[in-house]
């Protein structure tokens, strides 16, 4: 029963991964881009979460009324006046601009907060939980699960039903005949750039409720989102929530083999499914 609970708290878990994973997913589905500060800005929006609710005391959810615009915001004005600039064929300037911003970031950060871990509390549903027989599951990260299912189905009805996705869409597949075709393609791209960034508002307050945070937790968050990427397959985001699960039920199963075992579990099953299938679990049909 202690293996059935801990691929139960492996799914949830997941969905934390998924979160940290649907914003990179998103903007390499657009504009191939692999944006190397990804974790650092998850992290970004969790301090930014920290100073909204020190400045107005509402509660960590509900600051997200805030973060996530200013997050869109920012996103937009970055890939707008900077990662623009940088796409191309060639695809290592915006991966070393990426890596500059992490860098400033993290910096900035420690300059003004210091190395203290914060953490941003939830009340009561930190610690409530569902009993089912022998295996409790927590309210939040069912939560947290229940979210990353929600962003999920609202990004494919974006990319598949609106005016905006089928600009995403033929932007990613043709750039130039999108151009053509009378489509701002760099406007394009800092609307997806800004949509990522909301999703990323959201995994950083998520990452803020369940665990400490510090200037420099952003390349861990990374990890986890790259490897939960690739697992499901590039530019699927349902493969995404996929891979987040995956990732989480081996780190939860590792676990139960040994506590020091619980994150390499993770990265062995990543290597272990990249050596079988390089394109992931599920594939972006093109």
């Amino acid at each position: 029963m202690a293996y059935v609970d801990a691929i139960v708290q492996g799914i949830l878990l997941g969905g934390l991964y998924a979160l940290f994973a649907a914003g990179l997913s998103l903007i390499f589905g657009v504009m191939r881009l692999v944006n190397i500060a990804h974790g650092d800005f998850i992290v970004l929006g969790a301090y930014l979460a920290l100073i909204t609710i020190q400045m107005t005391g509402l509660h960590p959810f509900l600051a997200l009324i805030i973060v996530v615009p200013v997050m869109a915001l920012a996103g937009y004005a970055i890939q707008r006046g900077l990662l623009n600039r940088t796409l191309g064929p060639n695809l290592l300037p915006p991966i070393l601009v990426t890596f500059g911003l992490a860098v400033v970031i993290q910096n900035t950060l420690l300059m003004g907060f210091s190395t203290d871990t914060r953490r941003l509390a939830a009340g009561s549903i930190e610690t409530a939980s569902l009993s089912l027989g022998p295996i409790s599951i927590g309210w939040l990260p069912l939560l947290t699960f229940v979210v990353a299912v929600v962003l999920i189905v609202g990004l494919e009805q974006v990319f598949y039903r609106t005016a905006i996705g089928r600009a995403f869409r033929a932007t990613s597949d043709d750039a130039e005949t999108a151009r053509a075709m009378g489509i701002n393609t760099r406007h394009v791209h800092a609307l997806a750039m800004a949509l990522s960034f909301a999703v990323i508002a959201i995994a950083g307050v998520f990452l803020a409720v369940r665990s400490n945070f510090d200037p420099f937790s952003g390349p861990a968050r990374l990890i986890y989102g790259f490897e939960a990427v690739i697992i499901g397959g590039l530019g699927s985001l349902w493969g995404t929530l996929a891979g987040g699960v995956v990732l989480g039920v081996a780190q939860a199963l590792g676990a139960q083999i040994s506590p020091a075992f619980q994150i390499l579990a993770g990265h062995i099953v990543f290597f272990v499914i990249l050596a079988v299938r390089p394109r992931g679990l599920f594939p972006r049909m093109d």
